[in-house]
């Protein structure tokens, strides 16, 4: 780990910039309706040191979600709990920042970078050749601070997409997706940068993003741009193709 935003306001900007459907409370747990939304929007976070597992499983059930536990460091308890039940681990994830200013270099001709909102038309085409659909464009019409989607444009084409949603100090980065065609090519790179100059005119000191271990290509390219860990989570869920 490396010395970040501040934990509390970085977990606010977590919560802020992708919020779910719907907020519960059952069995000390914090519980999110996702949606359509992905796992983050849709996990159960411990609220006390002795949650009420089955209460938790009841709650999410009745939404009609498969049960998803969010696990963070420290709760090594709560972990080893879902795993004597059978519950397996998905998706090793890190979040990443670095300040924003430091980031935000125009990106390099021939990429031009778009930033709006609501997103354009070919935003949208381009999330939903990426297989982030409408539940998930869904997420970021829900967002109450200041938002904008980012389409990156090289050689007269759309190369790639990301969305970009700032809470207090903390923006936060989601949704960066990039063209087959246009990768390896610096458009990743060029679409991070351009979501840090809208963060720091936004007023972000921090940009942050969730990235899983094991995308090892997207782990490197941020690495490379001078991001840094500065938290860890996984996720428990049942085992099976019903699963997460």
């Amino acid at each position: 780990m490396t010395e970040g935003p501040d934990p509390q306001a970085l977990a606010r900007a977590m919560e802020a910039t992708w919020p779910p459907a719907e907020l519960a409370r059952a069995g000390g747990f914090l519980l999110r309706r996702g949606a359509g939304g992905g796992k983050r929007v849709s996990a159960a976070t411990a609220e006390t040191d002795a949650p009420d597992i089955p209460a938790a499983r009841a709650a999410m059930a009745a939404w009609g979600q498969v049960p998803l536990f969010l696990i963070r460091p420290g709760e090594g308890a709560l972990d080893a709990a879902l795993a004597a039940q059978g519950d397996e681990v998905r998706d090793v994830t890190t979040v990443l920042a670095a300040p924003a200013a430091q980031l935000a270099d125009p990106p390099p001709e021939p990429m031009a970078a778009f930033v709006h909102w609501p997103p354009l038309a070919m935003a949208e085409t381009l999330w939903a050749e990426a297989g982030i659909g409408p539940g998930r464009l869904a997420v970021m019409h829900r967002v109450a601070g200041p938002r904008a989607a980012v389409l990156g444009r090289t050689e007269d084409r759309a190369a790639g997409v990301a969305f970009v949603a700032a809470d207090g100090p903390v923006a936060v980065l989601h949704a960066l997706a990039v063209v087959p065609g246009f990768r390896r090519r610096g458009t990743g790179l060029a679409l991070l940068r351009a979501a840090a100059g809208w963060a720091v005119a936004a007023g972000a000191d921090w940009l942050a993003l969730a990235v899983t271990q094991a995308n090892r290509p997207a782990q490197a390219l941020y690495h490379r741009a001078g991001m840094a860990e500065v938290a860890r989570y996984h996720y428990r869920a049942p085992p099976g193709p019903g699963g997460w």
